[in-house]
């Protein structure tokens, strides 16, 4: 079963003294590209983190969001003590004030407040990891949703391709007949006496050029190798895109030897199908 590249995930914690919002977004990528953005006092477990979402996600354009909100009296800004009663004493050199007013200048002034590193807890830690896999299990949940809904056009498209071939096949005796019109007519207009051995030597010599037996086989292989791969348990973008060159490949040579304008309408219509399903493959992990 496929997953598309795009999806979403969130979880939101609840703590004694803080709120944590863990998001988890993600685009279609070549590789691996992973952006994270955590607070300044869980970046000594960004790596952890880092490795932990790779190994779930594997593919695609990642960020990832830790945000901490403080919601209760705990803090990490403490009064400085020393330098407030520094600057009081100064202040108390200069003008005779009331306490209290000296110490509602002193705490405005510079290095009054001082912010203490909040040391890393490992309980809480843990309840981040568990919030994290609540957002990876979404993500993941969302690019299988999204997955699905890409199988399904993929299949509809294959289907439209493979209908049209059989329309290539179905008209392909008439085109070889009006090949054959045409080099018996632009022979006889030549006036020249022709040997008919000869030129039926020559004529079936051209007719084989034009044969699309060999590619009509090859298409219809890879057209079910489309659909085996979509139905493996692995989901395999790249794998897609191959399948699509070598499809691609087949429709432009029968487009070359078609020589046929109701044929060659039949390959423009299987060309348009393909370039959709090109592009919805580039989403596909």
């Amino acid at each position: 079963m496929i997953q598309s590249m795009t999806g979403y995930g969130k979880s939101i914690l609840e703590l004694p003294s803080k709120k944590i919002t863990i998001e988890i977004k993600s685009l279609n990528s070549k590789g691996l590209d992973l952006n994270a953005r955590v607070p300044s006092s869980y970046r000594e477990k960004e790596l952890v983190l880092r490795d932990y979402i790779a190994k779930s996600l594997t593919r695609g354009k990642i960020d990832f969001n830790l945000y901490i909100e403080i919601t209760g009296e705990a803090t990490s800004n403490v009064l400085n003590e020393s330098i407030i009663k520094e600057y009081m004493n100064q202040m108390k050199k200069i003008v005779n004030g009331d306490e209290t007013e000296l110490l509602k200048m002193a705490v405005r002034m510079p290095d009054a407040l001082k912010t203490e590193r909040e040391e890393m807890d490992e309980d809480e830690f843990n309840t981040i990891m568990k919030g994290v896999d609540e957002a990876l299990e979404a993500i993941n949940q969302y690019r299988t949703d999204e997955g699905k809904v890409l199988e399904t056009d993929f299949k509809s498209r294959i289907g439209i391709i493979g209908n049209l071939l059989k329309e290539v096949m179905k008209i392909d005796p008439e085109r070889i007949e009006n090949v054959r019109e045409k080099l018996q007519k632009a022979v006889s207009e030549l006036k020249e006496t022709v040997d008919a051995n000869r030129f039926e030597q020559e004529l079936i010599y051209y007719l084989e050029k034009y044969d699309i037996t060999e590619e009509k086989v090859r298409l219809e292989n890879h057209l079910n190798y489309f659909l085996e791969t979509l139905n493996s348990d692995d989901s395999n973008g790249k794998k897609l895109g191959f399948i699509t060159q070598e499809i691609g490949r087949e429709i432009n040579t029968i487009g070359s030897k078609a020589n046929y304008a109701p044929m060659q309408q039949l390959v423009v219509q299987m060309k348009d199908e393909l370039e959709k399903i090109k592009e919805q493959a580039l989403n596909v992990l």
